[in-house]
């Protein structure tokens, strides 16, 4: 259903929204229900979206051929495209580094006036790729990656073994290099999320205190990297720990982590009414000041109110107004990334950040 464009703010307010959003009213009330209607108030949210400070990008996966001719090109209120590119592709041996890919997307953008966000990946979701180059998968590496699992047991993909000091040390080696590379010339770069789906009965040499120490040791690595450009790490859950319950402060703790060395924090999935997000990176969001740069990503699903989908829903609610107010508001976010899943976003995005 294509979008009808409004004018006029997309929420008039004397006060912020995220004030009105109360705590449990009484020590009765579930608190893992606390933030399940703090996106209601901004359900009236209408397009077009006003220019309010966030810096908008639009993520494309691994898809980057899809920039070539995109409309976001040629629209002022896209800063540009956030690109993932894989760790086994970047370094097709060990040391050894192929950055030939960002660079031609980073001069191709830079031709419209626009920049390149990279997110790196060295985690996946199909059972059939490993992004890790080749030589980690070794007894020298232990592996180099793990399988990631899910709850019922059925292997969903691979990770890279981030506890492991010398997979660390190798992917430290990356980070340098791209640094020494794209500082500067990059808009920003961001790690995988922190969610994985191992555990240390899959994996015996995880393990969730060797897990922390490994994110945090990436985190320090990549600032260390990218002094100039934006750095940022999508922390959405941690290993052995599930919010509000079970709070063994290890989401925090990366979150105040990031936020004491400059690191930027942001999550995926954009679920307004999901509770294991609410509770979760929306909460940290919410919840903390931060000096650092806090990002969202919009992904496939987000667009529908759900996640993971490719499902194309013909009579819906433009829900990216509401999206926007939210994560504006409520997040406080510097950065949004819109995935471009079609047929939502040429109809559903583009008209609300018409200029």
């Amino acid at each position: 259903m294509n979008v009808k464009l409004l004018f006029g703010l997309a929420i008039a307010l004397a006060s912020p929204i995220s004030a009105l959003i109360a705590t449990p009213a009484s020590a009765a009330d579930n608190i893992a229900n606390r933030y399940l209607k703090a996106s209601e108030p901004y359900s009236k949210a209408t397009c077009p979206v006003k220019p309010d400070g966030i810096s908008n990008f639009v993520y494309f996966s691994r898809d980057r051929e899809a920039i070539q001719g995109h409309p976001l090109l040629t629209n002022a209120r896209f800063s540009g495209a956030q690109i993932m590119y894989s760790w086994r592709n970047l370094e097709p041996s060990e040391g050894q580094y192929d950055f030939s890919d960002i660079k031609a997307d980073v001069d191709y953008l830079a031709q419209h006036g626009k920049k390149l966000f990279i997110q790196l990946q060295d985690a996946s979701f199909s059972p059939e790729y490993k992004p890790v180059p080749n030589y980690l998968l070794t007894d020298k590496f232990d592996g180099g990656v793990t399988g990631q699992y899910t709850d019922d047991g059925k292997l969903e993909g691979w990770v890279a073994k981030r506890w492991n000091d010398a997979v660390q040390a190798r992917f430290e080696s990356l980070l340098l290099a791209l640094g020494k590379e794209f500082d500067g010339r990059i808009e920003g770069i961001n790690l995988q999320e922190t969610a994985i789906g191992v555990t240390a009965k899959s994996d015996h040499s995880f393990s969730a205190t060797r897990y922390i120490e490994g994110i945090k040791a990436n985190m320090q690595a990549l600032k260390t990297a990218f002094p100039k450009s934006t750095t940022m790490i999508y922390a959405n859950f941690m290993p052995d720990e599930w919010l509000p319950w079970d709070d063994k402060g290890y989401l925090r703790g990366i979150y105040d982590f990031g936020n004491q060395i400059g690191v930027g924090l942001g999550a995926p999935d954009l679920m307004v009414t999901r509770k294991n997000q609410l509770n979760h990176a929306l909460a940290m969001m919410h919840e903390n000041s931060f000096t650092v740069p806090l990002g969202i990503a919009v992904q496939d699903g987000n667009y529908i109110g759900e996640t993971g989908t490719e499902k194309v829903v013909k009579k819906r609610k433009n829900l990216v107004p509401m999206l926007h107010a939210f994560a504006a508001d409520f997040l406080k976010v510097n950065y949004m990334f819109w995935v471009n899943q079609q047929p939502y976003f040429e109809e559903d995005v583009l008209p609300c950040f018409a200029e």
